[in-house]
């Protein structure tokens, strides 16, 4: 992982019923952050069952994580994906920010800062 690379991996829980519909709103997820500059990777992986979901994210840095957080995505598409989910888990590696790190404290996400790694 890069010095100034931020990842998130948010671990969801689909409401019973709601597959199709979160599928939809997981497409203009997609679409949305494709088109974020800073936005390196957003990828959703699915249990067997298709009942358990884990979004991984990775950002180019902090003002990518920013820029992504009071975007779109963010304002307009997760209060729909919160209906159709249950976020079990939401970590942050990385620094994301002063600004960042308010707004992912009010989505209780857990930051962890890297401390060692490659150069």
């Amino acid at each position: 992982m890069a010095k100034q690379e931020v990842r998130f991996t948010v671990d969801l829980t689909l409401k019973p019923e709601t597959l199709e519909e979160f599928k939809t709103i997981v497409q203009a997820l997609i679409a949305v952050t494709q088109r974020e500059t800073g936005a390196l990777g957003y990828d959703w992986f699915f249990s067997a069952d298709g009942s358990r979901c884990r979004l991984i994210e990775t950002y180019v840095d902090a003002d990518a994580v920013l820029a992504h957080l009071t975007g779109p995505a963010v304002k307009e598409l997760v209060p729909k994906l919160a209906s159709a989910t249950t976020i079990e888990r939401f970590e942050v590696y990385g620094d994301p920010g002063p600004e960042a790190s308010k707004i992912l404290a009010g989505l209780n996400a857990e930051v962890f800062e890297l401390q060692y790694g490659l150069d």
